[in-house]
């Protein structure tokens, strides 16, 4: 494969031929063409199937999907701290190969992102060094420790998108609270991981038959149900908004259908590993496959599925967390938890479309206009002024995951040496292709 070409915006514009156009915000799926100028969409439609406007430069997409590009909302990086794991460049562009166009790096960084200074350092680093859109969701509270609440307010106003206590769950109910009530004064979004860290302490996978099989240490679900329902309380005693970052059961999901069902403003997130793998996938003690939180039963997963297609899950992630080779080459209870995700994050949510489980268009809601629309991005959607980050989609391509060609630095991928069927042909980032595949 060689590599891919960085072409810059042409002052005339890029046309866009013969697409099956996709905007899963209205739920439009049809042929035509889309036209990009100075960086914005800037005309779209049947009428540019075939004729492009005189002058511009012409990409024939032959019947492929293009569509809004990805915004992955949980990325973990290893910038600033930590880049032996990950960089902003490394991760950037691995985003760009998986038609991933913006990504919200998490705080758990070295320092941890909880302070001004910090949130400028990340948007200076991905200014001079990204592919992709970069924003930064803050630390929830000083230093993810989940005892002193950060100066939100303060941190929002430098560009913080969001606040979460990153990998950690926040044990206090007090400290919750008072979370809630200060970000809603702001406006903001708290997201929050929800595991109660006094019954996964020393757990390594889902409790169950297979982990008693294994030999290894369980945590139940409940672990996760326990935290969704104090945080739901919280919500409706407080009014803040809330995101729970990545669910994993169907009794969590239910409990955040029936807040919803209530009025309150929450929403949910899964990672596309709870999609598409299960607690079985471990087998031989696979430690790519050991994550936080980790893979359940195939009745979970299917309920995660089914959350996706009936739009009561809002959000996909793709959970990035590069781990390098001396934290994965461990006895499976030894090994640091976390997988990569961005190169595969589309590819890997496509066998979902493609096993009938998913329609197309709900399935890439899920990753571009529900996230965008949850953090107030102007992105995520095909409409005339919305900014061209864009990604063009061959559905029916196959490919083989392969740990030598991906473009993160760390190579703890689950679905290394899979089979996948559908690639990214292009992806572009404000009118500016950054990602072709030859």
């Amino acid at each position: 494969m060689r590599k891919p070409e960085i072409a810059a915006a042409d002052d005339t514009g890029i046309t866009f031929l013969n697409a099956r156009l996709i905007d899963p915000g209205s739920g439009k799926d049809e042929p035509g063409g889309l036209l990009v100028r100075d960086g914005i969409i800037a005309d779209m439609g049947p009428h540019l199937r075939r004729n492009a406007p005189e002058g511009t430069q012409v990409i024939d997409c032959r019947g492929h999907v293009l569509c809004p590009g990805l915004v992955d909302m949980q990325v973990f990086t290893g910038e600033p701290g930590q880049e032996h794991r990950e960089t902003l460049k490394t991760a950037s562009q691995a985003a760009a190969a998986g038609g991933v166009t913006t990504i919200v790096v998490m705080p758990d960084t070295e320092p941890v992102i909880d302070q001004v200074a910090l949130v400028d350092f990340i948007q200076r680093r991905a200014r001079d060094n990204a592919a992709v859109n970069v924003h930064v969701m803050a630390a929830m509270t000083r230093g993810l420790k989940g005892e002193e609440i950060t100066e939100i307010g303060l941190l929002k106003r430098a560009g913080a998108i969001a606040f979460t206590n990153g990998k950690n769950s926040i044990q206090a109910a007090r400290v919750m609270r008072n979370a809630l009530l200060y970000s809603k004064d702001f406006g903001a979004l708290i997201v929050h991981h929800t595991e109660d860290p006094t019954l996964t302490e020393g757990t390594v996978m889902n409790s169950g038959e297979v982990a008693t099989r294994l030999g290894l240490r369980g945590v139940h679900k409940a672990a996760e149900t326990i935290v969704v329902e104090r945080d739901l309380r919280l919500v409706e005693i407080t009014g803040g908004r809330y995101h729970a970052s990545s669910l994993t059961c169907a009794e969590s999901l239910g409990a955040v259908r029936a807040a919803k069902a209530r009025g309150l403003a929450v929403t949910c997130g899964v990672s596309v590993n709870h999609l598409t793998l299960n607690e079985n996938d471990i087998g031989p003690y696979r430690t790519f496959f050991r994550l936080r939180p980790p893979l359940r039963s195939e009745t979970d997963r299917m309920a995660m599925v089914r959350g996706v297609a009936s739009g009561d899950i809002d959000v996909i992630v793709s959970a990035h967390d590069p781990q390098d080779a001396d934290q994965k080459r461990h006895p499976f209870a030894e090994a640091a938890d976390g997988a990569i995700g961005l190169e595969t994050l589309l590819a890997a949510a496509l066998r979902l479309h493609h096993a009938g489980d998913v329609e197309l268009v709900p399935l890439l809601k899920a990753m571009t206009y529900n996230p965008a629309k949850l953090l107030g991005l102007p992105s995520g959607r095909l409409e005339k002024g919305a900014p061209a980050d864009l990604v063009l989609v061959d559905l029916g391509l196959p490919w083989v995951v392969d740990k030598n060609t991906i473009r993160a630095r760390s190579k703890n991928s689950p679905f290394d040496e899979s089979k996948m069927m559908g690639r990214v042909l292009t992806t572009m980032v404000a009118g500016r292709v950054v990602y072709e595949y030859a």
